[in-house]
């Protein structure tokens, strides 16, 4: 699986120029895909396996080795249509003792509060061009690239 270098934030689109597409299934054009994952997470690796079996090949960012920078939060936070705190699990031990439930702290305070302990970090997130979802359940991720989920067979 491709990986993302950790300076950049954002993934980049391998071998994907700013005008091209790649052609995932017949007739179905399909940006370049990002999937911040956690590998310890059920829902981030069915998220994956969904992808990877509707045959979308995303590169695959482990965001607590490969922590997100504030300006690639930013940018995803942009493709979400969403705030930080909106990303944030609220169940960690980290929320609880960096006090992050308060109200009163600005989106700057809580952008560093994830670059600082990634772990706090919603996922998997996937990316495909200027859309992004919280892969909850994880076939919101089919979804996002165009491809509904398949019902299992009886």
């Amino acid at each position: 699986r491709p990986s993302m270098p950790a300076e950049s934030g954002v993934a980049p689109l391998p071998g994907i120029g700013q005008n091209e597409s790649l052609m995932i299934l017949p007739g179905l054009p399909m940006t370049a895909v990002t999937v911040y994952h956690n590998p310890r997470c059920s829902k981030s690796r069915e998220a994956l396996r969904l992808l990877e079996e509707a045959g979308v090949t995303p590169v695959v960012v482990d965001y607590q080795k490969t922590p997100l920078t504030e300006a690639g939060l930013v940018q995803v936070l942009r493709r979400l249509g969403c705030e930080a705190r909106d990303i944030m699990r609220r169940d960690e031990p980290e929320y609880r003792e960096l006090f992050l439930d308060d109200v009163t702290l600005s989106e700057a305070h809580l952008l560093g509060a994830i670059v600082e302990h990634p772990r706090l970090l919603q996922r998997p997130i996937v990316v495909a061009g200027d859309r992004a979802v919280i892969a909850r359940p994880p076939s919101l991720a089919l979804e996002l690239v165009g491809l509904a989920a398949r019902p299992e067979p009886a």
